[in-house]
């Protein structure tokens, strides 16, 4: 797990990814300060965020609220973030929202990484780390 950890906690690597499992990224993160969620798409979206993440009140509960939100999280201070994402919705609008927030803090020093959880591989997204 050594390699996994540091991947995710290199700012200049944060991004969208695709993993089979997500086991191995909470297994991998523990002890590191960083923000680990779990976020059930099979929920309405913005629910799902909004609960997993703890946002504040005045979340919109919109596209530009997400984002809005995805780049502060001043609420849960740590030393990055990772989103695990699972279940089927891995629309292209939430996707280009996620990518943002990573180059938002990746350009701060931050680590952020948005993963799907995608056990049959039909995301169109890159693998986090080679499993095997």
């Amino acid at each position: 797990m050594g390699k996994l950890r540091e991947r995710l906690t290199d700012p200049a690597r944060s991004g969208v990814y695709r993993v089979t499992r997500a086991e191995a990224v909470v297994e991998a993160l523990q002890g590191s300060g960083h923000a680990v969620a779990r976020i059930d798409l099979r929920q309405p979206v913005f629910e799902a965020f909004s609960r997993a993440l703890a946002f504040p009140d005045w979340f919109g509960r919109n596209w530009d609220a997400l984002e809005d939100c995805l780049t502060d999280l001043a609420w849960l201070e740590a030393d990055g973030y990772v989103l695990l994402l699972e279940g089927e919705a891995a629309s292209d609008m939430l996707v280009e929202v996620l990518r943002s927030a990573a180059q938002f803090w990746a350009a701060h020093g931050t680590p952020f990484f948005a993963v799907f959880v995608d056990p049959h591989k039909r995301l169109a997204l890159g693998d986090l780390f080679r499993e095997g």
